[in-house]
Parts: structure tokens; C-alpha cells; sequence
């Protein structure tokens, strides 16, 4: 994992070197991932709760799917791969692009592409990434986000707020 190649990039995204992971991420420099928002067909979102030995948000609950964007790969490419690798599905048709967050403290300096898909299940998740995983209903979700659930990540709490204030 610390030997992911990842671009990084500059305050407009545009790439401006390739690096190791565990180097951009101890620099704290810019750079891509995918965070994909899975419903079923009763409008409730998976959340997955990250593992314990993950060294970002340990724990905390998260994106449905979640993940860097290698260097040279697309958001798109990526979307499918890390639903593929976490939840062990194939989404077709593939997730829908919604909005893309900013780099940010909030973000962990990641510009973040969110997309959204559906899915009932089940899932086969990667247990070298994820603890756990359960459907959520959408209100008790804005619940835990306006009162900042400390058990939610941060990145998790900013897409949502963002993806509330598009789909009321």
C-alpha cells in the first residue's frame, strides 16, 4: 500500500509529479481519490467501517468505497476498481459522477470525485480494508453529519454535506 505511485498535483489538479503514497501522504501534498456512494433499491446507503490497521480514519465510518487514484489511471477506472476490490461487485451500468470536493485539510488533501451507484448486495468486503459494512437510512445518516458523529470520517462528513445540499 505505501508503494502506491500516485500523482501529485498542483491547486488546480493538474499533475505535477509521481510519488509513493506514504510520502505524500507524511508531506501532506495534493492529490486524487474516488469516494463512491452505493444505495439500494429502499434508498438506504452502505457505509463501510475502515479497518483498524488503516493509517487514515481507522475505525471511523466511510464512502460506501474509497480509494487513490493511481498515477495514470482515470477517476472513472478508479471508481470501478475500488468498488471491484472492496465490496467484491461489478457495477453496471457504472457509478454516476456527481461532484468533486476540493484538496483540503477536511479531505486530507485529496481532490475527491464522488460518485453514486446502486446495489443490493451482497458484498464480499476486502477484510485487509474494511472491519465492517451496513445499510444506513439517509435520515439518520444527516442525523450523524449535523451533529458530527465522531465515528464518521471527516472526508465522509464533507461529501455529505455537499451531496445533501444537491439532492434535498
Amino acid at each position: 500500500m505505501d508503494n502506491e505511485l500516485l500523482a501529485v498535483v498542483d491547486s488546480e489538479d493538474r499533475v505535477i509529479e509521481t510519488l509513493p503514497r506514504d510520502k505524500i501522504h507524511r508531506r501532506q501534498l495534493r492529490h486524487r481519490a474516488v469516494h463512491i456512494l452505493i444505495f439500494n433499491n429502499r434508498r438506504q446507503l452502505f457505509l463501510q467501517q475502515r479497518s483498524l490497521n488503516k493509517d487514515v480514519n481507522p475505525g471511523l465510518w466511510d464512502s460506501s468505497a474509497a480509494g487513490h487514484v493511481d498515477a495514470g489511471e482515470s477517476h472513472d477506472v478508479c471508481a470501478v476498481r475500488e468498488i471491484r476490490e472492496e465490496l467484491g461487485v461489478t457495477l453496471e451500468p457504472p457509478p454516476q459522477r456527481l461532484f468533486k470536493l476540493p484538496a483540503s485539510a477536511a479531505t486530507g488533501m485529496e481532490f475527491i470525485q464522488v460518485y453514486e451507484g446502486m446495489h443490493d448486495g451482497p458484498f464480499r468486503l476486502a477484510k485487509d480494508e474494511i472491519s465492517a459494512g451496513g445499510w444506513f437510512d439517509v435520515t439518520d445518516i444527516a442525523e450523524r453529519v449535523a451533529w458530527r458523529d465522531p465515528q464518521l470520517s471527516p472526508g465522509f462528513i464533507t461529501i455529505w454535506q455537499r451531496y445533501a445540499a444537491l439532492k434535498p
